[in-house]
């Protein structure tokens, strides 16, 4: 094997690599997207560190057969195989999780010493570990030690700043003024819009770079983040409070803040394209016009490749399939059959992939937002605001949440990148008695983090399930493993 990646070319293939008896690490990757590219770099690298196991790329558009196998529905896409079968999946650009679950399923770097977590610096350069730093989730993690410079470099910190500096009133959302892609930006949204402020915004989900490099140039590690006249404001708590008590509107009148009835212009860099509204497509009127005909054709509008009853790639499968999990009526259009559309929707959306999905004629994006919406809930709730399926009331939601999986923990950030001390005791507590369970970030809904505190008369997180029934926290938890009854408690 000697520490090199190698294409797979056939599904037949894989499976000869699979029941060779060597570790083998799957990296499912897509051309278009720039997380992928980064990963794999890390991938790579982490080869040569681990030279007795098979590392093997995927282009999951191109092997649909093996992607479905795997159940591929987003990329970057890790599948971590020993003695045959799936022992781990990693889903997006982690790099972290990544070096960590390589050295589980590969063991130690060299023969005779103990598995430990993977230490990317072994044959990464500079350069590698500064992109993974930015690729890096809010996770918190310190199992893989990179060393890098603090803060963006030059280039970027004059970009952050002409962003910044781009509006009065900036702010750095999930989403846009309209399409808020989490409350906390929504809440800030419908502050703005009540001090009547004219502001501008940019969407960090759509720049990876803007979105971690922030993070840093503020010292604030979460979004949104809002800013008057170059000075950061803070979150969406900070935002709230002041808001409350008059000292926002009064901060905007200190330095001069024009109130207006019109909110919300988003903000576009010159030639990127990105955060906002593109510069003149250059498309014809009479293929604009077509473009939007299709948009508006169905309430819901899904462009795709091939049908919904025979979809040509997994990305559009795992779309179809969302959509009738959430009882969603849509139409679709098969991009294959018609090339005109599909180069002219990419650049009227100024969205170069496919799936694409529209929902009243905005767009919502494709297979990796619309699967981590439905994971969130963040789907549904658009589907009900816009009027497509009936509003679930918060307890309604909670019910589902709580019984989605037989077991089922609230924690603070993921099981892979705890982010808090309670939540990873729980996490480790389940894990070590071989509890198979569902979890959910109540950092990432604060709608859910509130209301499940009233639902379960409980005021803290973690929170247990079994079955729908709280079992307890952290406390009584921990005391149940002590005790040797927590797995004999979870398996009634």
């Amino acid at each position: 094997m000697g520490g090199s990646v190698k294409d797979v070319q056939s599904k037949k293939e894989l499976d000869s690599a699979v029941h060779s008896g060597a570790p083998v690490i799957l990296h499912f990757w897509a051309s278009w997207c720039e997380a992928s590219k980064h990963m794999d770099e890390v991938f790579a690298h982490l080869s040569t560190d681990f030279p007795h196991a098979h590392f093997l790329r995927v282009e999951a558009e191109e092997q649909p057969e093996i992607s479905e196998a795997y159940s591929v529905s987003a990329v970057p896409y890790f599948a971590f195989v020993k003695d045959g079968k799936v022992a781990y999946t990693l889903e997006g650009a982690d790099p972290s999780s990544l070096a960590n679950k390589v050295a589980r399923i590969a063991g130690s770097v060299r023969p005779g010493e103990p598995a430990a977590p993977a230490s990317l610096g072994m044959a990464a350069g500079p350069t590698i570990l500064e992109t993974v730093q930015a690729l890096a989730k809010e996770n918190g993690s310190s199992q893989v030690q990179i060393q890098v410079q603090n803060g963006p470099a030059d280039a970027l910190k004059r970009r952050l700043q002409q962003l910044i500096e781009s509006n009065p009133v900036m702010l750095f959302m999930k989403g846009s003024p309209e399409e808020p892609k989490c409350g906390f930006s929504q809440k800030v949204v419908d502050i703005l819009k009540e001090e009547k402020v004219k502001f501008g915004s940019f969407d960090i989900l759509l720049d990876n770079e803007v979105r971690e490099g922030l993070k840093k140039y503020s010292n604030w590690p979460t979004f949104p983040q809002l800013y008057c006249k170059g000075e950061l404001l803070g979150g969406s708590d900070i935002a709230i409070s002041m808001h409350e008590s008059g000292e926002l509107g009064e901060v905007f009148r200190d330095h001069g803040i024009d109130t207006t009835d019109s909110a919300g212009a988003k903000v576009t860099e010159a030639g990127s394209g990105k955060g906002g509204i593109s510069a003149s497509t250059g498309l014809s009127e009479t293929l604009t016009s077509r473009l939007e005909s299709l948009i508006h054709s169905s309430p819901v509008m899904l462009f795709m490749k091939g049908k919904p009853d025979e979809p040509k790639c997994g990305f559009s499968q795992k779309v179809v399939d969302i959509l009738v999990q959430e009882k969603v009526d849509f139409e679709s259009f098969d991009i294959l059959s018609d090339e005109e559309v599909r180069q002219g929707l990419k650049v009227y959306s100024n969205w170069s992939s496919y799936p694409q999905l529209y929902i009243k004629g905005e767009l919502i994006g494709g297979s990796d937002i619309v699967l981590e919406m439905q994971k969130s809930g963040e789907l549904k709730k658009v589907l009900a605001e816009k009027g497509i399926v009936p509003k679930d009331t918060l307890e309604d939601r909670l019910r589902k949440l709580i019984t989605s999986s037989p077991v089922m923990v609230f924690i603070k950030g993921t099981p892979d990148a705890p982010r808090c001390g309670f939540s990873s005791k729980v996490i480790n507590a389940l894990r070590e008695e071989g509890v198979s369970f569902g979890s959910f970030d109540i950092l990432s809904d604060e709608d859910v983090r509130q209301g499940l505190k009233v639902f379960s008369n409980w005021p803290t997180f973690p929170q247990l399930y079994y079955k729908g029934e709280l079992i307890g926290g952290c406390d009584i938890i921990m005391e149940l493993k002590n005790n040797g009854e927590l797995k004999s408690t979870l398996t009634e």
